[in-house]
């Protein structure tokens, strides 16, 4: 076992939030929504009780995994945000955080919440991280793994004495069971490459964003098979594109394949639309 307590910390199950602690040193991985943030914070506080949260790991800048950590750092102001260099020019960007809100308030919206602080301009990274980099937090050491493709500034952390991956959606999103759904939104190629770096790394256990932690079976499916998930996906798009089917019809066909169960109860349909949408067009541009 890898002697880390991890805790599922969402409020919604669209949430991306999971506490590490060891017992010395505790870790949040990702935050959530930004309307939900205050919420994953309480739920954080019930468990280290006087305890302090040292860290935040950020995977990337969307704002179901990011926006929360301005609010929980409103109750844990001394944790330091680590999270790609990339990821910190994104927040530092007002037109970012316009997209964000309008995304977070939408989703807010859907939930029944239409009224709530949106904190935004109070996203900050203490620790900017690049590839190679090591983040040393208490008795436990992670490397930085630069990991881009479902955005530019994905990044996974990895613990190589305990064999644990704090993975990335680049590596495609997974149900715990037989479905990995790939989410590629700025380069398919990309995404491969970083999924090939994956598999050579002696992982036993992987933390997956929106899911949690894997088994040592679940990881083990995972890693052989988040490759060919990612393939088959654009193999399929690619075979419907050139056989003229819309944009549409090529949306409705992933949908109806992997728009279901687990996958359904944590990708809301618009997201699911619009990043579907853009698959497309990778793969028309980089494939076709």
């Amino acid at each position: 076992m890898i002697n880390i307590k991890i805790t599922d910390v969402r409020c919604d199950k669209g949430d991306s939030a999971f506490l590490l602690d060891d017992g010395k040193t505790a870790i949040l991985y990702d935050t959530g929504f930004g309307f939900t943030g205050f919420k994953v914070a309480e739920n954080i506080k019930r468990i280290l009780g006087d305890r302090p949260l040292d860290y935040i790991f950020l995977t990337h800048s969307h704002y179901d995994h990011a926006l929360g950590s301005a609010c929980i750092l409103r109750h844990y102001p001394d944790a330091k945000v680590v999270a790609g260099a990339y990821a910190a020019d994104i927040f530092a960007r007002d037109g970012a955080k316009r997209t964000m809100k309008e995304l977070d308030s939408k989703y807010a919206a859907k939930c029944g919440i239409t009224d709530y602080e949106f904190l935004g301009d109070e996203l900050r990274v203490d620790i900017p991280v690049n590839d190679g980099d090591v983040i040393d937090v208490g008795d436990m050491s992670y490397e930085v793994l630069y990991l881009p493709g479902h955005t530019r500034c994905c990044v996974g952390y990895y613990c190589k004495e305990k064999g644990l991956l704090l993975s990335n959606e680049t590596l495609g999103v997974y149900d715990g069971g037989k479905t990995i759904v790939p989410s590629y939104l700025v380069s398919y190629a990309d995404s491969i490459t970083s999924i090939e770096r994956v598999e050579k790394l002696d992982i036993k256990y992987i933390l997956a964003p929106h899911y949690g932690i894997l088994s040592k079976e679940q990881s083990e499916f995972f890693i052989s098979n988040m490759k060919k998930a990612s393939e088959k996906v654009a193999r399929d798009i690619l075979h419907s594109l050139e056989n003229g089917r819309s944009d549409e019809e090529i949306i409705a066909d992933f949908k109806a394949e992997y728009w279901h169960g687990y996958i359904k109860e944590i990708y809301p349909e618009d997201a699911v639309n619009l990043n579907t949408s853009i698959m497309i067009k990778l793969i028309r541009k980089e494939l076709l």
